[in-house]
């Protein structure tokens, strides 16, 4: 048995008084806490306890180890408590990872939203287009985009981001407005460099059938915003997330190309380093989230 589980059971034995309901407390036989006791004595050399029929009580030096004891165990005591409060509710440093539109545009205001109805807890917002080590990196949690490679880490489901493609009136009516996917492939495409294959643009027919149509253009960027900015700008049609598109979108500088054909959307997950004994700060983070990318969610973000 360990140096401190030893220091608690002298502890409680001063403090209850007995043998028998110490092991009690501690889901043990009385000869067990005798003979712990006892041992106790023989490695110090000296005797803590006078026993008698009527009960314990502390011999001198008993008194002092006593005390030192019961300051020992109160400290572990408080230390584990501390940790296992900060495990069970919302408070201290909470690292949040993104990526750089989707946390301008929709993360920082749910954060703040977050930090709002959590006032012990602190937010650290890191915005990374590029995939980033949770565990290296000290996030808590990140908000991902899309398919989850790692099985390894944590992870919720929070909702889907959809893409819409968009362009300018100026643009359509100067170079005409596409009816068929197959079209895409002779107007000017703004492409955002950052998903996979984006030569290529993948939409879904009325019917759920794929196509899949090449495509080129003067401007390239792994910036949404500047893709937006493009487009709004009459400079050709751009395939945007929809949360980005939105407000252009209400305010009429671009409207939606092909709106009877789908882009594929993409899954929104909330991961984290381990799906074991997650934070209070975690668990309350995501929780908030949960709900809040329901059906057409991007139309209940704050105007910019």
């Amino acid at each position: 048995m360990d140096r401190l589980q030893a220091m608690h059971m002298f502890v409680r034995v001063v403090e209850t008084g007995s043998f028998s309901k110490a092991a009690k407390e501690f889901a043990t036989t009385q000869p067990t806490v005798t003979k712990q006791v006892a041992a106790t004595e023989a490695r110090l050399k000296v005797r803590l306890l006078n026993r008698n029929t009527r009960g314990v009580s502390l011999t001198e030096s008993g008194a002092l180890y006593y005390e030192k004891c019961k300051s020992i165990v109160r400290e572990v005591e408080e230390a584990d408590n501390i940790v296992q409060l900060r495990q069970t509710q919302a408070q201290g440093l909470l690292r949040i990872g993104t990526s750089v539109a989707f946390g301008r545009r929709v993360i920082v205001p749910l954060a703040l939203d977050f930090m709002a109805k959590h006032p012990q807890v602190q937010v650290d917002l890191s915005f990374e287009d590029r995939y980033t080590d949770l565990v290296a990196q000290g996030i808590d949690v990140a908000v991902r985009m899309g398919k989850l490679a790692d099985s390894t880490l944590g992870a919720r489901f929070l909702g889907m981001n959809p893409w819409v493609l968009v362009a300018s009136p100026k643009y359509l009516k100067k170079q005409g407005t596409p009816k068929r996917p197959a079209e895409l492939s002779s107007h000017n495409a703004l492409i955002y460099s950052s998903v996979q294959g984006d030569d290529v643009w993948r939409l879904f027919t009325p019917k759920g059938d794929p196509v899949t149509v090449p495509v080129t253009g003067r401007l390239r960027s792994n910036n949404l915003s500047a893709v937006l900015a493009a487009a709004r700008g009459g400079l050709g049609i751009a395939a945007l997330p929809r949360y980005v598109a939105e407000d252009s979108l209400v305010s009429g500088h671009i409207v939606e190309v092909l709106r009877d054909h789908a882009l594929p959307e993409q899954e929104i997950h909330a991961v984290f380093p381990s799906p074991k004994l997650v934070p209070g700060k975690v668990q309350a983070f995501i929780a908030f989230l949960q709900g809040r990318f329901g059906e057409r969610w991007w139309e209940t973000l704050p105007k910019v």
